[in-house]
């Protein structure tokens, strides 16, 4: 049964929505058992966790750092900042930190050349190359610094709460850290947001300056499906990877850190993708726009308004057995009018047992506009009332 409870101020309400008998994740979502320190893995369509281990244990990022210059690179395309055919300098900074010399990852880029915007992203998708991800940054912010921040700023934007970037390669540096579940958001994010772009991480080989390299993820053409995304490597962080992969309508995304060896991250990484669309499979709760819930307002020109989802919401659940969800909503009540028709003012959250696997924000399905001053006054009795109670 899907119980729906608002939590407002210090004290549940129950909501006025129907109660509604679904079949939920069990048990099963937590019984695999990984060999990596930190591991998350989300359903990308519904955001419905299958696996969760250390994943907001902040941690250094090594290359799976790049993930985020690369959505500083696909946001600016997309804003028109920056083209395909923009040419980037690879400075001596770039050529010595970055290049062949320096015993890391490397497109091989020469030093003084002009290199295509299109190919360094093949260099940092397919190589991960850090010499191409130093002349990003270069050529982007004038220095790593700034565009650290760049990275920080759209970090922010998108929702990653545990992450902090310093440098555009994920090499080692003080204050540099990330997590597994803000991967995973970044993942989710730059899938959604970048389609057009999504193509290059799972390009098989690239070759420039007369090298060849194959692509470092190790699920490309050995689970079905996976098309994406990045791997990382350094000695505190241990082997890394950030896979995603799609079967049908349905699309996996993982997150694996702290393994010993490639030989490890390979085997982790395929036998989790393997076990997630096994064992699980997708359950529609509400159309987007549909009613979920109403919540009191007050001082309006009406009493409660309607709380809707502008995504569908769904959750992944365990094929093998049906379990019982409870869901309660979130906001800082009582909302206060005037509202408009979309404003975010609530999260669902869902639990199967006592794990949360569904976090999906809220908004308003209509706007309520400001009450008559007897309304506002009856509104402001009920509100000093209830704070007696």
């Amino acid at each position: 049964m899907l119980n729906l409870f608002c939590k407002r101020n210090n004290f549940f309400a129950l909501l006025t929505a129907g109660l509604i008998v679904l079949p939920g994740l069990s048990a099963e979502a937590q019984v695999f058992q990984t060999k990596a320190e930190q591991a998350y893995m989300i359903d990308a369509n519904s955001g419905s966790v299958l696996l969760s281990k250390n994943e907001n244990e902040q941690i250094p990022p090594a290359s799976l750092a790049k993930l985020m210059t690369l959505e500083v690179v696909f946001n600016a395309l997309k804003t028109g900042s920056l083209s395909m055919e923009d040419e980037f300098l690879i400075s001596e900074f770039a050529w010595r930190e970055g290049g062949a010399n320096s015993g890391g990852s490397t497109m091989f880029a020469k030093l003084g050349s002009s290199v295509p915007l299109e190919a360094l992203i093949q260099g940092i998708t397919v190589q991960s190359g850090n010499d191409a991800c130093i002349a990003v940054a270069e050529g982007m912010a004038g220095n790593e610094a700034s565009f650290a921040q760049l990275m920080n700023n759209r970090a922010e934007d998108i929702g990653l709460t545990g992450s902090n970037f310093v440098n555009s390669t994920g090499l080692p540096a003080e204050g540099q850290h990330v997590t597994a579940k803000d991967l995973s958001i970044l993942a989710r994010h730059i899938i959604e947001t970048y389609p057009e772009y999504y193509h290059f991480f799972s390009i098989p080989e690239f070759t420039w300056n007369n090298i060849t390299q194959r692509n470092r993820n190790p699920t490309l053409g050995f689970t079905q499906g996976a098309d994406g995304m990045k791997t990382g490597y350094t000695e505190k962080s241990g082997y890394g990877l950030v896979s995603s992969a799609k079967q049908g309508d349905q699309r996996l995304i993982a997150v694996l850190s702290g393994m010993k060896s490639k030989k490890e991250r390979r085997e982790e990484a395929r036998k989790l993708m393997g076990w997630g669309f096994r064992a699980f499979t997708s359950k529609r709760i509400y159309d987007a726009d549909e009613e979920i819930a109403t919540a009191n307002v007050h001082g309006g020109d009406q009493s409660n308004v309607m709380l809707v989802s502008e995504r569908p919401v769904s959750v992944f659940m365990a094929r093998s057995q049906e379990g019982r969800l409870k869901a309660r909503i979130y906001y800082q009540g009582p909302l206060k009018a005037p509202l408009e028709e979309g404003a975010k003012v609530a999260t669902l959250k869902v639990w199967s047992d006592d794990t949360v696997i569904l976090e999906t924000p809220l908004v308003t399905g209509h706007s309520v506009g400001k009450g008559t001053l007897s309304q506002r006054a009856m509104d402001g009795l009920q509100e000093l009332l209830l704070g007696w109670l």
